[in-house]
Formats: C-alpha cells, structure tokens, sequence
C-alpha cells in the first residue's frame, strides 16, 4: 500500500514539471504565429479553349490492328515451304559455311562444305543457310544459291548468295 501511495505522489510531481516546459513551447508557438503572413498566391485564370470538330473519322485508323497484319494471301504466294523436312546445313548461317571442295563423279557433282568441324556434302536442288537457300548451280571454284528473305511488308523476295572456294594457306 505504502509503494502505491509513493508512485501517485511521484507521478503527480512530474505532471507538473511537464506543465511548465508545456507552457514555455505554448507561448513560443504564440510568439512565432504574429509575426506569420499567409504567402499564398491566388490561382491563375482559367483560360478557355474553342472546341475543335474531329473530321478524321472517315480515315483509316493509324493505330487499327488490322492495317498492320501482314496480308497473309500475298506472303503464301512466292514464300517458302514451310511444311518440308529441314536439312542438316539449313541449321548453320550462310556466312558460317565454307566450300572447302567439289567432287564429280560422273555427270553428279558435289560441293564439300564445312560447317563448324563437320564435313557435308552439297548437290544441286539441296538447301543451305538460315534464309532457305536453294543451291542452283556448283561449279569448281563456287556454290550458287537462290534465297527467299522476308522483307519488313511480309512479302518474299528472292536473292542470289554464292560460296566462294576457301584456299587453304601453306603451313610452314
């Protein structure tokens, strides 16, 4: 009973110091308050713009999904066959393939192409390279090919592409 009795009479002395440091910060506040302007500015006014009538509704559409699909009928008509089996020089880029040979047997020539660290063989009416390249013609210094590269319209184009022969340097 006597700890309970000390503690209300503790806490009471400290209520009232606290009031003294309260009344100092009150009149602080006070002090600083007049001497205080309002600095706001008035808000600016409000300018009216004439309506403007929207006469491009009969236009096409610049942002309309179907302008910028690729027209399909016009792509299918000269693109590649997309349903034929792969070959295994179609995996590699043209510009990494090298003719490293030819060989004639009989009236069938064959072009030796290098890719990577593999050895394969190439004929007339084979594929190589990454833009469906059809190799027309092997002569004995070059592979010629027809490709069919997509244009930014979706259209197909044909280009002529050759592998030249690769001579090797003598080692010393």
């Amino acid at each position: 009973m006597a700890i309970k009795f000390w503690s209300l009479i503790l806490s009471t002395a400290l209520l009232g110091a606290c009031s003294s440091q309260e009344d100092d910060v009150h009149a602080w506040m006070d002090q600083e308050a007049a001497g205080m302007k309002g600095g706001v500015k008035p808000l600016p006014q409000v300018q009216s713009f004439p309506p403007v009538d929207y006469d491009a509704v009969a236009l096409v559409p610049p942002f309309d999904p179907n302008r910028l699909a690729v027209d399909k009928k016009s792509a299918s008509s000269n693109g590649p066959d997309v349903n034929r089996r792969r070959e295994p020089l179609e995996s590699f880029p043209l510009e990494s393939l090298k003719l490293v040979g030819v060989m004639e047997k009989g009236r069938a020539t064959h072009a030796v192409i290098k890719a990577g660290n593999s050895l394969f063989q190439a004929r007339v009416g084979n594929y190589m390279g990454q833009n469906f390249g059809l190799v027309t013609k092997i002569t004995e210094s070059e592979v010629t090919l027809r490709e069919l590269v997509e244009d930014l319209n979706g259209e197909w184009t044909e280009r002529t592409s050759s592998l030249q022969l690769q001579e090797q340097e003598a080692k010393k």
